[in-house]
């Protein structure tokens, strides 16, 4: 028999006259759980199972294009690799003497392998920021408490001026806390912060660096300084693959966060006395 709610999942009670199955019974005394205390002034401490989504199938996808993004940046340092040593190999006295063919096929590599990148990168953003705002609207039903921005800011903060250095970390971090294991009295334990504060460090370097690097190899006028440039845009490339390497890790935590807490099930209300005035 399927459940006389939900219709999806079979009915899984020890009373046969309660066809609800365990999911929708566990919700409908959540419920009944809040309703007691809102009216007795007490604050709810758990989830909601109707008002989360899976932020896996995201997850996934979000992994398989930092992956993208990995593999692009190596195709890149590969790229720039071949450059410099044509680039290197033909310096003389400071002068640059380089078969105009190899150079054409040197930029043209070049060019693709950048492509590219900025095509996995749009890609991968576009889908993070999908799954980003899942896991902070998860979070807010977990923990309202835990956040000192509000759910739109998932997607807005990355968006402000020198404040995307810090805003979507101040969204990670309130995500983060807010879906940190609980115990059975809904009481939540700290989550170790390493592997969020190692991501966003990696990130904020990798941006500042890969600017920095592009700049000054656009800007070059000599022959050295188009080495120096393309040594620097390496470095940059480098970061990339270990930002991409430590943002899969932190998808692949917080959604095994995420999806752990919410199988622990609607946590309801623990009843207080009424305290004499």
């Amino acid at each position: 028999m399927l459940c006389s709610l939900c219709g999806t999942r079979p009915a899984d009670s020890a009373d046969p006259a309660d066809t609800r199955c365990a999911v929708c019974a566990g919700a409908a005394d959540a419920d009944r759980g809040r309703a007691w205390a809102g009216s007795h002034g007490v604050t709810p401490n758990g989830p909601r199972l109707d008002q989360l989504r899976s932020p896996v199938g995201l997850a996934k996808a979000v992994c398989v294009l930092l992956g993208a993004v990995a593999v692009a940046d190596v195709l890149s340092i590969a790229a720039g690799i071949h450059s410099r040593m044509l680039l290197a190999g033909g310096l003389d006295g400071g002068f640059l003497s380089v078969d105009e063919d190899e150079l054409t096929l040197a930029d043209n590599l070049t060019g693709a392998a950048a492509s590219f990148q900025a095509f996995a990168l749009l890609a991968t953003g576009i889908v993070f920021l999908v799954w980003f705002r899942r896991v902070r609207r998860n979070a807010e039903v977990f923990d309202p408490s835990a956040h000192s921005m509000r759910p739109g800011w998932a997607i807005g903060s990355w968006f402000v001026p020198i404040g995307n250095l810090w805003l979507p970390f101040r969204v990670a971090r309130g995500a983060w806390a807010a879906s940190a294991p609980a115990d059975g009295d809904g009481r939540r334990s700290a989550a170790p912060r390493g592997l969020l504060n190692a991501w966003w460090a990696a990130l904020i370097v990798d941006q500042l660096v890969s600017r920095g690097a592009g700049r000054y190899y656009a800007d070059a006028k000599t022959g050295n300084g188009m080495v120096r440039g393309l040594d620097m845009l390496a470095v940059g490339d480098a970061l990339d693959i270990v930002a991409a390497v430590l943002a899969i890790l932190f998808v692949r935590r917080l959604t095994a966060m995420q999806s752990h807490r919410a199988n622990l099930g609607p946590i309801p209300a623990v009843p207080r006395p009424l305290q004499a005035h």
